[in-house]
């Protein structure tokens, strides 16, 4: 990744946490802090990506089955 494609962003993080990526940098886990936090955040829209797409398949699905039931009301049942 080159440092053109990045944006600088500024944030706020409990002490402990630092204390963690720091051992995760001491560790050679991650070459540096920034490293850790660009994959926990990359880590976390996988996750949360894949999450809302399930969730919207789901809706989708539902919607579907709404539709049949409707359907099938209005041909069965309003008679």
């Amino acid at each position: 990744m080159e440092e053109g494609d990045l944006e600088k962003v500024t944030l706020r993080l409990p002490a402990r946490h630092i204390r963690a990526l720091d051992f995760l940098v001491q560790v050679d886990d991650f070459p540096s802090r920034s490293e850790a936090i660009r994959a926990a955040i990359r880590d976390f829209i996988y996750a949360r990506v894949d999450l809302v797409a399930d969730k919207m398949k789901k809706m989708e699905e539902a919607e579907r089955v709404l539709a049949e039931m409707e359907a099938y009301e209005e041909r069965y049942m309003r008679k």
